[in-house]
Protein backbone atom coordinates (compact mmCIF):
# COMPACT_ATOMS: atom_id res chain seq x y z
CA UNK A 1 0.00 0.00 0.00
CA UNK A 2 1.32 3.05 -1.17
CA UNK A 3 1.30 6.16 1.30
CA UNK A 4 0.79 9.64 -0.89
CA UNK A 5 1.34 13.21 1.10
CA UNK A 6 3.72 15.99 0.72
CA UNK A 7 7.12 15.69 0.62
CA UNK A 8 9.60 18.05 2.77
CA UNK A 9 10.36 19.97 -0.54
CA UNK A 10 6.42 20.74 -1.50
CA UNK A 11 5.92 22.01 2.22
CA UNK A 12 8.99 23.95 2.11
CA UNK A 13 7.61 25.80 -1.20
CA UNK A 14 4.21 26.52 0.17
CA UNK A 15 6.13 28.10 3.21
CA UNK A 16 8.09 30.41 0.89
CA UNK A 17 4.93 31.43 -1.75
CA UNK A 18 3.09 32.11 2.04
CA UNK A 19 5.74 34.11 3.46
CA UNK A 20 6.21 36.66 0.39
CA UNK A 21 2.43 37.39 0.10
CA UNK A 22 2.55 38.05 3.68
CA UNK A 23 6.10 40.17 2.85
CA UNK A 24 3.77 42.04 0.17
CA UNK A 25 0.91 42.71 2.20
CA UNK A 26 3.05 44.23 5.24
CA UNK A 27 4.80 46.47 2.16
CA UNK A 28 2.18 47.34 0.70
CA UNK A 29 0.42 48.25 3.96
CA UNK A 30 3.67 50.75 4.62
CA UNK A 31 3.82 52.04 1.11
CA UNK A 32 0.42 53.18 1.76
CA UNK A 33 1.09 54.47 4.94
CA UNK A 34 3.83 56.24 3.66
CA UNK A 35 1.57 57.73 0.46
CA UNK A 36 -0.60 59.49 3.20
CA UNK A 37 1.85 60.85 5.25
CA UNK A 38 3.55 63.00 1.77
CA UNK A 39 -0.31 63.50 1.22
CA UNK A 40 -0.21 65.60 4.24
CA UNK A 41 2.68 67.47 3.33
CA UNK A 42 1.38 67.98 0.20
CA UNK A 43 -1.89 68.87 0.97
CA UNK A 44 -0.28 71.49 3.42
CA UNK A 45 1.98 73.31 1.06
CA UNK A 46 -0.73 73.30 -1.62
CA UNK A 47 -3.30 75.26 0.69
CA UNK A 48 -0.34 77.73 1.93
CA UNK A 49 0.41 78.07 -1.77
CA UNK A 50 -3.18 79.12 -2.11
CA UNK A 51 -2.87 81.77 0.53
CA UNK A 52 -0.44 83.16 -0.10
CA UNK A 53 -1.05 83.45 -4.08
CA UNK A 54 -5.06 85.17 -3.61
CA UNK A 55 -2.57 87.42 -0.67
CA UNK A 56 -0.72 88.65 -3.91
CA UNK A 57 -3.87 88.56 -5.99
CA UNK A 58 -6.11 90.48 -3.89
CA UNK A 59 -3.45 92.14 -1.35
CA UNK A 60 -5.12 90.30 1.82
CA UNK A 61 -4.98 87.05 3.23
CA UNK A 62 -8.08 85.30 2.29
CA UNK A 63 -11.27 85.45 5.05
CA UNK A 64 -9.82 88.29 7.01
CA UNK A 65 -10.03 90.45 3.27
CA UNK A 66 -11.86 93.50 4.22
CA UNK A 67 -13.39 93.88 0.93
CA UNK A 68 -17.45 92.32 0.21
CA UNK A 69 -16.00 89.32 -1.44
CA UNK A 70 -19.95 88.48 -1.42
CA UNK A 71 -19.57 90.43 -5.10
CA UNK A 72 -18.18 89.66 -8.22
CA UNK A 73 -15.53 88.60 -9.03
CA UNK A 74 -15.59 86.25 -6.42
CA UNK A 75 -19.34 85.96 -5.29
CA UNK A 76 -19.15 84.46 -2.05
CA UNK A 77 -21.99 85.19 -0.16
CA UNK A 78 -22.26 85.99 3.61
CA UNK A 79 -18.75 87.06 3.31
CA UNK A 80 -19.06 90.80 3.60
CA UNK A 81 -15.18 91.43 4.87
CA UNK A 82 -12.58 90.68 7.59
CA UNK A 83 -10.80 92.85 10.00
CA UNK A 84 -7.56 93.42 7.41
CA UNK A 85 -5.33 92.63 11.14
CA UNK A 86 -3.16 89.90 8.54
CA UNK A 87 -5.02 87.35 11.14
CA UNK A 88 -7.18 83.83 10.64
CA UNK A 89 -9.06 85.60 14.13
CA UNK A 90 -12.21 84.37 13.87
CA UNK A 91 -14.66 81.64 12.77
CA UNK A 92 -16.13 83.96 10.35
CA UNK A 93 -12.81 84.54 8.83
CA UNK A 94 -11.57 81.28 9.31
CA UNK A 95 -14.68 79.43 7.36
CA UNK A 96 -14.61 82.57 4.79
CA UNK A 97 -10.87 82.04 4.27
CA UNK A 98 -11.61 78.60 2.44
CA UNK A 99 -14.82 79.68 0.48
CA UNK A 100 -12.56 82.35 -0.60
CA UNK A 101 -9.19 80.44 -1.98
CA UNK A 102 -11.84 77.67 -3.65
CA UNK A 103 -13.75 80.99 -5.74
CA UNK A 104 -10.67 82.54 -6.47
CA UNK A 105 -9.81 79.03 -7.95
CA UNK A 106 -6.53 78.15 -5.95
CA UNK A 107 -8.07 75.17 -4.62
CA UNK A 108 -11.07 73.03 -5.40
CA UNK A 109 -14.11 72.87 -3.22
CA UNK A 110 -17.65 73.95 -3.15
CA UNK A 111 -17.63 77.76 -2.03
CA UNK A 112 -21.21 77.36 -1.59
CA UNK A 113 -20.38 75.62 2.21
CA UNK A 114 -21.32 77.91 5.01
CA UNK A 115 -19.77 76.20 7.86
CA UNK A 116 -15.62 75.70 8.44
CA UNK A 117 -17.10 71.68 9.04
CA UNK A 118 -18.60 71.62 5.62
CA UNK A 119 -15.87 73.25 3.43
CA UNK A 120 -12.38 73.06 4.68
CA UNK A 121 -10.41 69.96 2.73
CA UNK A 122 -10.22 66.51 4.74
CA UNK A 123 -6.76 65.21 5.63
CA UNK A 124 -6.23 61.54 4.38
CA UNK A 125 -6.81 60.30 7.96
CA UNK A 126 -10.75 61.86 7.93
CA UNK A 127 -9.70 64.82 10.12
CA UNK A 128 -9.94 68.92 8.18
CA UNK A 129 -7.34 71.25 7.44
CA UNK A 130 -8.18 74.34 9.71
CA UNK A 131 -6.65 78.32 9.30
CA UNK A 132 -6.30 79.55 13.10
CA UNK A 133 -4.65 82.07 14.99
CA UNK A 134 -3.16 82.09 18.51
CA UNK A 135 -0.74 83.57 20.43
CA UNK A 136 1.81 81.29 22.18
CA UNK A 137 0.66 77.96 20.04
CA UNK A 138 0.74 74.92 22.36
CA UNK A 139 3.04 76.49 24.66
CA UNK A 140 5.73 76.41 21.87
CA UNK A 141 6.29 80.12 22.10
CA UNK A 142 5.22 80.58 18.48
CA UNK A 143 2.39 83.20 17.75
CA UNK A 144 0.63 83.65 14.17
CA UNK A 145 -1.16 81.88 11.49
CA UNK A 146 -0.87 77.94 11.80
CA UNK A 147 -2.99 75.09 9.90
CA UNK A 148 -4.60 73.28 12.91
CA UNK A 149 -4.82 69.71 11.40
CA UNK A 150 -7.26 67.56 13.60
CA UNK A 151 -7.61 64.15 14.59
CA UNK A 152 -4.06 62.36 13.23
CA UNK A 153 -2.42 59.64 14.45
CA UNK A 154 0.36 59.90 16.52
CA UNK A 155 2.76 57.92 15.56
CA UNK A 156 2.35 60.04 11.68
CA UNK A 157 2.68 63.33 14.02
CA UNK A 158 5.48 62.31 15.00
CA UNK A 159 7.45 61.07 11.36
CA UNK A 160 6.28 64.23 10.34
CA UNK A 161 8.03 66.16 13.26
CA UNK A 162 10.98 64.19 12.90
CA UNK A 163 10.84 64.63 8.74
CA UNK A 164 9.81 68.46 8.41
CA UNK A 165 10.50 70.08 11.97
CA UNK A 166 12.95 69.09 15.21
CA UNK A 167 11.03 65.78 16.13
CA UNK A 168 10.22 67.39 19.26
CA UNK A 169 6.33 67.44 19.58
CA UNK A 170 5.99 70.80 21.84
CA UNK A 171 8.97 72.96 19.95
CA UNK A 172 9.30 74.34 16.31
CA UNK A 173 7.41 75.30 13.94
CA UNK A 174 5.23 71.54 14.20
CA UNK A 175 4.09 70.82 17.23
CA UNK A 176 1.09 68.82 18.69
CA UNK A 177 -1.40 69.03 21.63
CA UNK A 178 -0.04 65.59 22.80
CA UNK A 179 3.94 63.95 23.48
CA UNK A 180 4.77 61.18 20.78
CA UNK A 181 6.72 59.40 23.47
CA UNK A 182 4.54 57.16 25.62
CA UNK A 183 0.72 58.89 24.94
CA UNK A 184 -2.01 56.30 26.12
CA UNK A 185 -4.11 57.81 23.15
CA UNK A 186 -3.61 57.16 19.67
CA UNK A 187 -4.66 60.52 17.96
CA UNK A 188 -4.04 64.17 18.48
CA UNK A 189 -4.00 67.27 16.89
CA UNK A 190 -1.28 69.02 14.42
CA UNK A 191 -0.85 72.62 14.60
CA UNK A 192 1.82 73.75 11.55
CA UNK A 193 2.97 77.23 11.78
CA UNK A 194 2.85 77.41 7.62
CA UNK A 195 2.85 81.55 7.49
Amino acid sequence: MKRSGFTLVELSIVLVIIGLLIGGVLKGKAMIENAKQKRVKSDIDGIVAAVYNYQDKFGFIPGDDPTDISAAPLSVSGCTGGNGDGLFSNTAEDTCAWRAIIAAGFVSGDKTKTTEVEVAKRTPYGGRYLFRYANNINGSGNSGNYIYVENMPLNVLADLDRKYDDGIYNTGELTSNRDYAGASIAYADLYWIAF
